[in-house]
């Protein structure tokens, strides 16, 4: 891998990695136990039971939330992942088969770790 493809990709990923970060922390906070886990924040609710349709609608927010943060989560987990590859000077391989993954794919999707090949039949079990 060229020395050059890899700075402009390692530079997009520490964009995306800002961005999903900046993301994650609007709607939940890291989890300080386990690396790499965010924690959707839960709504509050007073002793008031007079806001029954509020409390239904912000439960139904924080239930929607929680798909979404571990998404991010897997995304923000395979940026860090490659940025490790670029550090260790194995990015651009395969995880599977070792063979080089091409440059298109990693223009496209740079935390990519695996060939096109091989993510179709990872794809097919």
């Amino acid at each position: 891998m060229d020395k050059a493809f890899e700075k402009k990709i390692k530079k997009k990923l520490i964009q995306d990695k800002k961005k999903l970060t900046k993301e994650l922390s609007s709607f939940a906070r890291k989890d300080p136990k386990i690396k790499g886990n965010w924690m959707t924040r839960f709504p509050f609710f007073g002793t008031d039971r007079s806001h029954k349709d509020e409390s239904a609608e912000e439960i139904e927010r924080y239930e929607n939330l929680l798909p979404i943060e571990h998404t991010l989560e897997l995304r923000l987990k395979k940026i860090e992942e490659a940025l490790e590859r670029i550090k260790k000077g194995d990015f651009g391989k395969c995880n599977e088969c070792s063979k080089k993954i091409r440059k298109v794919r990693l223009e496209i999707v740079p935390e990519a770790d695996l060939c096109s090949v091989c993510g179709r039949s990872k794809d097919r079990k």
